[in-house]
């Protein structure tokens, strides 16, 4: 691979801000953190399991954190799909559930499509990954450097993308996006592999799913190549302390404005509520600053919402 302007021959990174961390960054956020404690588990009300929808609908329903099924053109598509009880290499330590996935894999419609945004552990899971192999076998699509990762799943021959670039798979057009963020699964190999987000676009219908990312000019720029965007996926927790996440994870306000910049038709926020010990703020936070920043921004409620875990948006696609 040729240097780019975001490859250095070495490693990845971000084109508009730097989200690289000392030690003294750390010391810092662990000497003044006052972490809001999250309930050890909330069990939430059961909702009813997705049909696979026709050609024609556009589907998304929220499994937790940021694992979605989406649906369009007919096709049933995973994303970043975790369904272990701890986002860490280890069943005993790290950040841990507070809730159940919002829907049992096998009550899912299927699995078509698998997309893959980035290495962190609370995105790329291998036992879940395995399951969704063995139930499925689906095509993979994921980011520079990750196919390596994935075959530890048995998932061979994964699709790996540079920013902008686009693939045909499971009768979708996929295009990986740039993202404001970073990757390791271990101490070592900090930015050997890409993140980013997907567009997937089918018969003019169009979904964004952001992945991971801070505030920065890419959501202006991705509204630029894809000026309809039917559907944004948008991550809107794991702020706290701004001083430290502020260039990997956006606040909800700054979502709003991602949303705006977008010019999404709707919007779902994610990446919330799910487990604990990933940043400092309530597990409400996210949610009550969502609405207060879309009614600052004299957006309707329906235009940039949460659903329910577990809970799906069926929509039609809007004339072309």
């Amino acid at each position: 691979m040729s240097p780019s302007d975001h490859w250095d021959g070495r490693v990845f990174h971000n084109v508009h801000d730097r989200t690289e961390k000392t030690l003294r960054d750390v010391w810092r956020w662990r000497r003044t953190s006052r972490p809001i404690p999250w309930p050890r588990w909330i069990e939430d009300p059961p909702q009813p399991p997705p049909p696979r929808l026709p050609a024609g609908r556009i589907g998304a329903t929220f499994i937790g954190h940021a694992s979605f099924l989406i649906q369009l053109g007919g096709r049933c598509v995973l994303v970043d799909p975790v369904w272990s009880m701890r986002a860490s290499p280890l069943s005993f330590a790290g950040p841990r559930r507070v809730r159940a996935p919002g829907q049992a894999l096998e009550a899912l419609p299927g699995c078509d499509l698998l997309l893959v945004s980035h290495n962190h552990y609370d995105h790329l899971d291998l036992p879940t990954l395995r399951e969704v192999r063995r139930r499925w076998s689906p095509p993979a699509v994921t980011g520079l450097d990750n196919a390596r990762h994935l075959a530890k799943a048995g998932i061979r021959d994964a699709a790996e993308l540079d920013w902008w670039q686009s693939t045909e798979a499971a009768g979708l057009r996929i295009t990986y996006v740039p993202g404001q963020h970073f990757s390791a699964r271990t101490p070592f190999d900090r930015n050997r592999s890409l993140w980013g987000g997907f567009v997937l676009e089918s018969e003019g219908a169009t979904i964004y799913f952001a992945g991971d990312s801070g505030w920065c000019p890419h959501f202006a720029e991705i509204a630029a190549r894809f000026p309809r965007i039917d559907l944004a996926l948008i991550p809107i927790g794991a702020y706290e302390p701004r001083f430290f996440m502020r260039t990997q994870h956006m606040d909800p306000g700054e979502a709003v404005e991602a949303h705006r910049a977008l010019g999404a038709r709707r919007s779902i926020g994610m990446h919330f509520g799910t487990f604990a010990s990933l940043t400092d703020e309530a597990i409400e936070g996210p949610e009550t600053w969502l609405a207060e920043a879309r009614a600052a921004a004299g957006l309707e409620a329906e235009a940039f919402t949460t659903l329910p875990f577990g809970g799906s948006l069926d929509l039609p696609e809007a004339p072309r």
